[in-house]
């Protein structure tokens, strides 16, 4: 459920949007996401759905989903299914869904009254020559040999352009602005290119395709946009957007403001990038719970509460917004302590022999699937001869300060008995291979007086447990800034070195047995150990499959600091 607490607030986007309802500037906030279907969404685009629909949410306005579909060799349908699918998990619906492609025929008539105004012109210079032509930062362009050409030349052209008459990429259609602009964007820029690709949703019919900036103006401008919300790399293209919306016979004037994108260290969130990981099958898909995609946080168990508490936490300005992992993992495992119920699994197993059970005299303890909300309910800890604890629970040598168990020493069962390690079996390279262990009958539920036992150790019952498959998921990068990392020779390294070989580790581990019982996308805290989701495809409930969604602490900072 959304409440307008879970939004970025003080930020300068919703001092404008106050503002301008206060004038009567604008009567309604109409905003709106407009993701390329070229990729997956990332984490990126987590905090841009949460800007756009939020503030609709928040001032009472409307938020449109619009696909911004002018580039047709990397879009199709599988990434169209995917961006509606995450905007509605991360809570969100949409008021109406457009595709920039629903106004292809309006833009090419845009096109056409700017032919007849003298405003553009087709131009037949190829790409190297346009650059030739363009100048640089400090020099002008110069105008091209075709700039002159009379408007019904134009116009002829253009519409031959449209049949298919010419070869891909011989001709553009351009602006006629300004080659001198300080501004690269206003040297007029190209607005439309051949370019036979078939298309997702309009086929064949088109040869000629809008460029974006042109196209996202109008889009802006035909869907009553009252706030374009760009990251600031747009910045020096509102020149251009106004330019546009100006200079077209539309009566709605929309008004683009930037604000400055996420970069998360240890990730990259860069499309071409993260397609490179899916082909060269360094990870299993789009959705591997490594990548910083929504369907692939979502698969590691990321909660969309969670996603839109890290994008308030990490707020909206126009300065540099680097954010460390750390922020994001924070934000999930503040979500999840409240509404995770608690499971005890043992992922490194070593059995115990109980020598002194007795069926008459030891019990078993029911056990709350929640600390703090005893609405969730209990369930029964069944204690049994031999037990399962964690290997690393157990040390033959103990370091200074250890709490858990050694050779004669005691621990606590996690909701049960005291117990006392009598006997160590090891087998012929000494390698511990089992316990021996006596239990204090007096101490199901009392402190026993007159001695300490301060470890507190998890365990399950060998008649109980439950096989499981558990993915240990960790940092898909060894590194803050994996695409930024320069060699000897002042050229970027490639990104893929620095790829984690430790982020992803499988186990059969053993769980209780409600694991038996779990739908896909089940959140629970193994506790001791961390967050966990049963697995969206593969998990069933005759071989349940776990990822770890995030450890209980940043182990990432404890290994930092310990250096």
């Amino acid at each position: 459920m959304l409440n307008k607490d879970q939004f970025a607030d003080n930020h300068f986007i919703r001092s404008i949007i106050e503002e301008d309802l206060q004038s009567g500037k604008c009567q309604q906030v109409m905003t709106r996401f407009p993701p390329e279907p070229n990729g997956y969404l990332h984490v990126g685009h987590a905090k841009s759905i949460c800007l756009n629909f939020g503030l609709a949410y928040i001032y009472d306005g409307l938020c449109n989903l619009r696909f911004d579909d002018t580039n047709p060799e990397k879009e199709s349908d599988e990434y169209v299914r995917s961006i509606k699918e995450d905007v509605q998990w991360l809570g969100f619906q949409w008021h109406e869904e457009h595709y920039a492609s629903d106004y292809f025929e309006r833009l090419y008539d845009y096109a056409v009254a700017l032919i007849q105004d003298g405003k553009a012109y087709v131009d037949d210079l190829d790409a190297e020559e346009m650059r030739q032509y363009r100048g640089t930062l400090t020099e002008p362009g110069r105008n091209s040999p075709y700039r002159e050409r009379s408007v019904e030349e134009n116009l002829d052209l253009f519409v031959r352009m449209r049949g298919g008459e010419f070869p891909d990429g011989s001709k553009t259609l351009r602006l006629k602005i300004d080659m001198a602009a300080g501004n690269i964007n206003l040297r007029d820029p190209v607005i439309y290119r051949i370019r036979r690709v078939h298309h997702h949703r309009t086929g064949d019919k088109w040869v000629i395709y809008p460029m974006y900036d042109y196209t996202h103006a109008i889009s802006d401008a035909i869907e009553n946009i009252t706030h374009s919300l760009c990251t600031l790399e747009f910045e020096s293209h509102r020149p251009l957007y106004d330019w546009v919306v100006e200079n077209i016979a539309i009566a709605h004037q929309p008004h683009q403001y930037e604000f400055s994108r996420l970069e998360l260290l240890y990730s990259i969130t860069s499309k071409r990038k993260l397609n490179q990981l899916v082909v060269q099958d360094h990870v299993s898909g789009w959705d591997d719970p490594r990548m910083p995609t929504i369907s692939g946080m979502r698969r590691r168990g990321y909660t969309p509460e969670g996603l839109r508490l890290f994008a308030k936490r990490v707020g909206i300005s126009k300065s540099e917004n680097v954010v460390d992992m750390s922020v994001l993992e924070g934000a999930i495992r503040e979500d999840l302590e409240s509404v995770a119920p608690r499971m005890i699994a043992v992922l490194n197993p070593i059995k115990v022999e109980l020598i002194n059970f007795d069926e008459a005299v030891t019990q078993s303890r029911e056990a709350p699937y929640h600390p703090h909300h005893p609405e969730m309910g209990e369930r029964l800890m069944p204690l049994s001869k031999t037990i399962y604890i964690e290997a690393d629970d157990f040390a033959l040598d103990p370091p200074k300060g250890w709490q858990r168990l050694t050779p004669g020493g005691e621990v606590r069962l996690r909701y049960s008995y005291v117990i006392k390690c009598e006997e160590v079996v090891q087998d012929a390279s000494g390698r511990v291979v089992s316990l021996k262990c006596s239990i204090d009958h007096e101490t199901l539920a009392a402190k026993p007086q007159g001695r300490k036992v301060k470890g507190v150790i998890h365990w399950l019952s060998t008649e109980h447990a439950v096989s499981a498959k558990v993915r240990l998921y960790d940092r898909l990068f060894t590194v803050e800034r994996p695409d930024a990392v320069r060699g000897d020779d002042g050229q970027y390294r490639d990104f893929t070195e620095f790829l984690n070989p430790a982020s992803v580790t499988e186990i059969d581990a053993l769980v209780e047995p409600v694991a038996n019982t779990l739908a896909p996308e089940t959140r629970y805290q193994f506790e001791r150990l961390g967050y966990f989701v049963t697995d969206r495809y593969d998990h069933t409930l005759e071989n349940p499959v776990f990822n770890r969604t995030v450890t209980l602490r940043d182990t990432w900072q404890a290994q930092a600091e310990k250096k």
